[in-house]
């Protein structure tokens, strides 16, 4: 195994991984441009069986969300209704008020580039002055992805290449267990993909119940040069990306912090990843067309989404 970076080299990658001003300085989407026409139709190509399948978590857990229950025209809440709506008793409605905090170690989310600040500085050198209580992001936020994200998506089964159910909280994953998983899979990651990152950690939250903690297995840092050269456009995983502790004093959270404020890499944390990698051993086919479609929320750094996978 290649030794991995110092933390002088994870630091270093804020300038040696920058992709300001690569697009523009205007640019928001980052690493997005990567999907290009071309890299979509591709894409297309890559659904072979028409089999779908959701790599999100099902969200379940109330203490997480906040709603009302379905009620009838009668109920209160009717009252916005027209009166003849209001009269008619024949028919009847439901209707929900949802609050979420989608960021965290549960719900499947997309990371916007705005999630995170650097010295104070967001991808492309813009200062986090522009990110308000009231008014949100003005810069890169979710809404630079409002026409979706349909690209090739690569799923690497890294638990599958040690040979072990799931790695264990702590345990990074590097480039050399990345090409591994390409090898044995028999696919190659290319540019405009988006990579999916196994760790068989969702195998174990669904036989455990486990909800996570601060510990986690995920990418190491060591993973980011790879994911430029390799020019992937978004990574998921199924945790919240990142091996936790990261190994780096300072720098908790590299993956993260170089890949969104540097690189401006989009990011998907917590798939739940076993029914895609089911039908990919089924279907001997890791590779698939992949849409992500975040809620419009403007102003936002992320958005809950369903991650679909097309085979």
């Amino acid at each position: 195994m290649t030794a991995a970076p110092t933390r002088e080299d994870v630091l270093g990658y804020f300038e040696t991984l920058s992709n300001w001003g690569r697009w523009g300085d205007d640019d928001q989407r980052g690493t997005l441009n990567l999907i290009t026409d071309d890299v979509r139709l591709a894409a297309a190509r890559a659904v072979r069986h028409g089999r779908s399948v959701s790599c999100a978590w099902e969200l379940s857990e109330m203490e997480r969300a906040t709603t009302s229950c379905p009620y009838a025209v009668d109920m209160p809440g009717a009252e916005h209704m027209p009166p003849a709506f209001q009269a008619d008793r024949r028919w009847g409605f439901s209707n929900e008020r949802v609050g979420l905090m989608f960021h965290g170690n549960t719900i499947t989310h997309l990371d916007s580039p705005c999630h995170l600040f650097w010295d104070g500085r967001m991808y492309n050198g813009r200062p986090h002055e522009l990110v308000g209580a009231t008014t949100g992001s003005a810069w890169a936020a979710v809404t630079a992805a409002a026409d979706g994200i349909v690209t090739r998506g690569v799923l690497l089964d890294v638990a599958a290449v040690r040979e072990v159910p799931w790695l264990e909280p702590g345990q990074g994953v590097f480039p050399g267990d990345l090409e591994a998983a390409e090898r044995r899979q028999g696919v190659r990651v290319r540019s405009g993909d988006a990579v999916l990152l196994r760790t068989g950690y969702g195998r174990r939250r669904h036989e455990a119940g486990d909800a996570g903690g601060i510990t986690q297995a995920g990418w190491h840092a060591s993973c980011l040069p790879w994911l430029r050269d390799r020019g992937v456009a978004l990574i998921g995983a199924d945790t919240p990306q990142e091996v936790q502790p990261s190994g780096y004093e300072g720098v908790l959270m590299p993956v993260h912090a170089v890949g969104l404020v540097a690189m401006g890499l989009w990011l998907v944390d917590n798939c739940d990843l076993e029914a895609c990698a089911a039908t990919a051993i089924e279907l001997n086919q890791w590779d698939f067309q992949l849409a992500v479609a975040p809620v419009r929320l403007a102003g936002t750094s992320g958005s809950p989404v369903n991650p679909i996978a097309t085979f």
